[in-house]
């Protein structure tokens, strides 16, 4: 596989075609590029083969630097290959590269040999999901922040999005960011508008459960056993505070409520909330909706997560409400495909476990119940 990754093999048409007379800069182009392309071709392996990530990262750093370089068949400037690997791939250093000063042919190989084999593991990893994203598994891509929004003006700019503000009939997306605060007042028919106008989805209940309890299977992600505090957990009931025990949908979905001292934190800013593989904030500090059209939400938020009648840690789960409820405490993250692959998804009963389909009406409860959420 590596001899027909050479950086010459792409480019041996080209030179062939110099050595007969001179060609132009774009039939340059356009010829490296199908090498390239064929290149890229005869590499495939099976989709699901361990190897496959650096072998498109490789034949596509190739194509880009191709494309970059020309080969330098034709050009009469010098050429780092070096410096343009790193303008277009936003390389910081070319350690490991070094060519003679005056040998632009090597230069240029050093280039492409870059290109075909500089993708680490991280890069490959990254490769898989969409900005924002991690991968669990190679199997699905889960956001790794709860997720905050941005709103698209009739203009069609964007701009950041109130995390304080119902949704409404706002035109909005879903970003995943770290250290800013997280989107509440949100519906699950609003949190699935927002993955979708991302390219994304809400995370089914088996996805987000093991993205929740990380690769070693705990109960709080982080641990087996509830830390206080560890999480986003210990946080104050803003309604009391505020306006007595009116929970209705007025007093429920105030602005002010997430920003009263001890309720809402910042995407991330509780670093030991996290897990094996790296998703922040799944315990607590937001309730996460997933895809259920009748209605679930899990993982509790920063006031309970852990109480009789919901469960505790990935486990807690609350499904009184319909699926266009909001309040203060709803938010959710998306999830997604792994980029190239087929869906699907196989988890342990243990894992996944059913929701009851029984479901009381969208009215807020009057106080505690089994399957509402604790006040």
């Amino acid at each position: 596989m590596m001899d027909r990754l050479h950086p010459r093999w792409a480019c041996r048409h080209v030179a062939a075609s110099s050595a007969l007379g001179e060609i132009s800069p774009k039939r340059e182009v356009r010829e490296t590029r199908g090498a390239a392309r064929r290149l890229l071709r005869s590499s495939m392996v099976r989709r699901r083969d361990t190897r496959r990530a650096t072998v498109v990262a490789g034949a596509t750093g190739l194509l880009a630097a191709a494309v970059l370089s020309g080969c330098g068949a034709t050009s009469s400037e010098p050429h780092d290959g070096r410096a343009s690997l790193r303008g277009a791939l936003g390389q910081s250093n070319g350690e490991g590269l070094a060519a003679k000063p005056n040998d632009k042919n090597a230069d240029r190989s050093v280039g492409l040999v870059a290109a075909a084999l500089g993708a680490s593991a991280a890069d490959e990893a990254r490769g898989t999901c969409r900005p924002g994203m991690v991968s669990i598994e190679g199997r699905y891509c889960i956001d790794r922040y709860e997720a905050s929004l941005v709103e698209t003006l009739s203009s069609g700019e964007e701009q950041p999005f109130s995390p304080f503000s119902i949704v409404g009939d706002h035109r909005v997306r879903a970003v995943s960011e770290a250290h800013v605060y997280p989107q509440g007042y949100i519906s699950a028919t609003q949190a699935e508008r927002a993955c979708a106008s991302s390219g994304k989805r809400l995370c089914r209940v088996a996805e987000w459960q093991k993205a929740c309890r990380g690769p070693e299977n705990n109960r709080y992600g982080y641990a087996e056993q509830r830390e206080p505090g560890r999480c986003n957990d210990k946080g104050k009931n803003p309604v009391v505070k505020l306006f007595g025990f009116r929970y209705d949908a007025s007093t429920m979905n105030q602005p002010q409520l997430n920003q009263v001292e001890g309720t809402l934190s910042k995407t991330g800013d509780h670093e030991g909330c996290s897990n094996g593989y790296g998703v922040y904030d799944m315990v607590g500090n937001l309730h996460e909706w997933v895809a259920d059209p009748k209605g679930t939400f899990y993982g509790g938020y920063y006031q309970d997560v852990a109480s009789v009648g919901h469960g505790d840690g990935c486990g807690y789960r609350t499904t009184a409400h319909e699926a266009r409820y909001h309040d203060y405490s709803t938010g959710f993250r998306c999830c997604a495909d792994v980029l190239g692959s087929d869906p699907g998804l196989t988890v342990s009963p243990a894992v996944a476990a059913p929701v009851p389909p029984a479901r009381p009406s969208l009215k807020a409860p009057k106080g505690p119940k089994r399957g509402g959420k604790r006040r």
